[in-house]
């Protein structure tokens, strides 16, 4: 936790620098309110990442096309799939496949890795706003230091660490200016009215300098640095709002062409069942968590949405061999500047999707002869039981001979020359 601690930290502080410019200048053109910062400081940050965007799209692209040939690999080595050899033969092969059409087993993942970090240090921004915009830290740090400030009341932090707990810091502390400005962020309304009985001499400090925050931090009514509780009121919508946005955008990442594609993957339905599952998760902890973030949630998904249908409909207009192209292209070029020959790895590609390919029909011929083989087995043995009937009969009655003459195929013995004739006709 300490590691990613250590490198989230220095990207939320870029972060908040970045968004403190921001908010002073809003507040220059009279809009100074957290809730206007958040939402354009989180369309920029995911314009700035739109190239990553773009591909981990066009990765997911490819792997709809992709996965099949990856599964019918997996298919034919059957239950011989935990084998080190045949483990090393699958990693080979499936290599092969994703080589033939210019993309990285890991390039999804990567864009990922990059975008994560990045992520999690905008969220500990909105999480702790009052750290990084000075305008806000300021005012609390008025209302803390000041003449008859709280900090100048004996017993202060001991009293608020009793009586007050915030989700944003686990065990904060009153004495650290950091900790007690995000603290008193999170205060309700009835907690301040606690806090200036507790400590009468601040009162009027308090009031004259909450008024400006407040400001600040409301929209429509919703004060964005408030945890939203169930009830008739705007604030209550947040959660749900960022919920339905988030399954907007799942269900609009997700193309038709892909979604076929998983139709026979083992995953397919674990991976349902978290489209649903995602935003239900997304409303529960939107009524534990301020505002703010809600907001943040929502920007981000409903511009999420909005740039993936870009996406969707430039990726439909190109088609999906152009996007193959392009990918093989770029692929050839890197391999060419290491000193690769590019159609070295294409051959190699080619043999052994081939060589899966040439599986699958060698295994489809042999069930068909298995089925012949067993239709001929179970007909031979039709005719073994019309002969053997035949002699029967031939044996019963001394006029069978002259009877058969005259009677010609509706014999039994002719009948069963007539079936042995079919099947050796058929075998050929």
């Amino acid at each position: 936790m300490q590691a990613i601690y250590t490198v989230i930290e220095p990207i939320a502080t870029l972060l908040g620098w970045l968004m403190n410019i921001l908010f002073n200048g809003l507040e220059a053109m009279g809009i100074g309110n957290i809730a206007i910062a958040i939402i354009i400081f989180t369309i920029i940050i995911r314009l700035i990442l739109f190239p990553l965007t773009y591909k981990q799209s066009k990765m997911q692209k490819l792997n709809s096309i992709i996965a099949p040939e990856v599964r019918k690999i997996q298919q034919k080595y059957g239950d011989n799939k935990n084998d080190p050899a045949t483990m090393q033969k699958i990693q080979e092969e499936t290599k092969a496949v994703y080589e033939k059409y210019g993309a990285s087993q890991f390039g999804g993942c990567l864009q990922l890795l990059i975008q994560f970090p990045i992520l999690l240090a905008l969220y500990r921004v909105f999480q702790r706003i009052p750290m990084y915009i000075g305008s806000i830290k300021n005012i609390y740090v008025n209302i803390l230091s000041s003449d008859g400030g709280l900090w100048s009341n004996a017993g202060f932090a001991e009293y608020m660490s009793a009586n007050f707990k915030t989700s944003m810091i686990s065990n904060p502390d009153w004495n650290n200016v950091n900790d007690a400005v995000v603290g008193l962020n999170a205060l309700s309304q009835d907690q301040w009215n606690q806090v200036m009985d507790q400590f009468p001499n601040a009162h009027d400090l308090i009031v004259s300098n909450l008024d400006q925050v407040n400001r600040m931090n409301t929209l429509f009514g919703v004060n964005v640095s408030q945890i939203p509780t169930l009830g008739l009121t705007l604030a209550a919508l947040i959660p749900l709002l960022a919920a339905l946005a988030q399954y907007l955008s799942t269900k609009t990442m997700q193309s038709k062409q892909e979604m076929a594609a998983m139709e026979d993957n083992p995953a397919a339905a674990s991976m349902k069942m978290m489209t649903i599952m995602g935003p239900l998760m997304t409303a529960f902890i939107g009524f534990s968590v301020p505002a703010g973030l809600g907001i943040y949630w929502i920007a981000t998904s409903v511009f999420q949405t909005v740039m993936q249908i870009l996406i969707n409909r430039h990726f439909d207009k190109i088609g999906t061999d152009k996007i193959i192209e392009k990918s093989i292209e770029k692929r050839n070029k890197k391999l060419a500047k290491k000193g690769i020959d590019p159609t070295t790895i294409s051959k190699n590609a080619t043999k052994s999707t081939k060589a899966v390919s040439n599986e699958n029909k060698i295994n489809a011929s042999k069930a068909k002869a298995e089925s012949l083989a067993a239709k001929k087995k179970e007909n031979d043995k039709k005719i073994k039981d019309l002969l053997q009937e035949a002699k029967n009969v031939d044996k019963s009655s001394k006029k069978s001979s002259d009877s058969s003459k005259k009677s010609g195929p509706k014999s039994l013995a002719d009948r069963a020359n007539m079936v042995s004739k079919y099947n050796e006709k058929n075998n050929k």
